[in-house]
């Protein structure tokens, strides 16, 4: 996906890993949005689920930008029940129409999605360092 600019997994408002494909912020050496993504992601995707009866957000389109969505659920070793795991894109934005992308992403991710769902389930989630190879698996896939 040429137009693909980030992926990441949040969990619990945290990015646990993200690879950048290029720099969607005019080749900024410093994106100011970077430490409140996370929180942003996991607020926006709960308040769709409470507000819609359990209806979890696609996507979200500015001028220039899609965040696209895919929420699943895993189990994280310090909890006694699954938790919401987001997968993100934020890609460019660059045809009239956002669903073509939309659906082409949501549909590239699951595989990357259930790998770490399957590689991480009942694990420490809190420990950011081991996901760093999956930073490169992110990166594979995508590429």
């Amino acid at each position: 996906m040429k137009e693909l600019v980030e992926v990441g997994i949040v969990f619990r408002g945290f990015i646990l890993v993200k690879h950048l494909f290029k720099n969607g912020f005019g080749h900024q050496e410093i994106d100011p949005c970077k430490d409140l993504r996370g929180p942003f992601i996991t607020a926006i995707n709960s308040f769709a689920q409470n507000a819609f009866n359990n209806l979890s957000l696609e996507y979200l389109e500015s001028s220039n930008n899609l965040f696209i969505f895919k929420v699943h659920e895993i189990k994280a070793q310090d909890s006694d029940y699954p938790e919401l795991v987001i997968l993100y894109g934020l890609t460019e934005r660059k045809k009239k129409d956002p669903e073509k992308t939309v659906k082409k992403f949501l549909e590239k991710s699951e595989p990357i999605i259930q790998l770490f769902i399957t590689r991480y389930n009942n694990k420490d989630l809190t420990e950011l360092s081991q996901f760093e190879p999956f930073q490169d698996e992110i990166k594979d896939f995508f590429d």
